[in-house]
């Protein structure tokens, strides 16, 4: 359980309580607040980067406070850089079905997107939303405003994007079938000697 817990707090970009962490990882509250407190005890007694803080019942991984300046430099660089393709294409799919949850985000595109979500919250693109205890994400409200848009109905062909089913499209392909050489293929068989 311990580790799930420290896995959960790794990919969260907010604190969690002991009631999330105890719902999330189908234990009691007092078993959840045990494994933490383990946690917090092997993070913030070695003089690693990573920390683990407790606020009440909240808990969240954070960086080593001596790094900050490091990290506020490396950050100012990751916000005020280009977009990646990839950070393009999240925010896009996040744009045209929000809200939408990162498990079908991910499914979308078919990679995990917890670095990419994160830079998007960390640069004030998209934002979290939670409704009925999960979490959703949306275009912010200052990035609209930086499109222009006052609604997202109103971005470019939003009916038609919006509408479309995508389950077909995520069925898996078909493997790749590498190529057999044959006796009566010369070109085959020269190009492997």
């Amino acid at each position: 359980m311990k580790s799930i817990i420290e896995s959960l707090l790794y990919i969260s970009t907010r604190p969690l309580s002991f009631k999330e962490l105890a719902k999330l990882t189908n234990q009691k509250v007092g078993e959840v607040e045990a494994a933490v407190k383990e946690l917090v005890d092997e993070y913030n007694l070695k003089d690693g980067g990573i920390k683990i803080i407790q606020n009440g019942n909240q808990v969240q991984m954070t960086t080593s406070p001596k790094y900050t300046e490091l990290i506020q430099g490396f950050l100012g660089e990751e916000v005020s850089g280009e977009l990646t393709p990839a950070s393009i294409e999240t925010l896009s799919v996040i744009a045209y079905r929000q809200p939408i949850r990162r498990e079908d985000l991910e499914q979308i595109r078919g990679v995990n997107c917890s670095i990419i979500l994160r830079n998007l919250l960390i640069r004030g693109l998209a934002e979290e939303e939670k409704k009925d205890g999960r979490v959703f994400y949306r275009l912010s409200l200052d990035f609209m405003k930086h499109l222009g848009v006052t609604d997202v109905k109103e971005l470019p062909d939003f009916a038609k994007l919006n509408s479309i089913n995508i389950a077909p499209t995520l069925d898996p392909m078909p493997p790749i079938q590498a190529p057999v050489q044959t006796e009566s293929d010369p070109q085959l068989t020269e190009e492997i000697d």
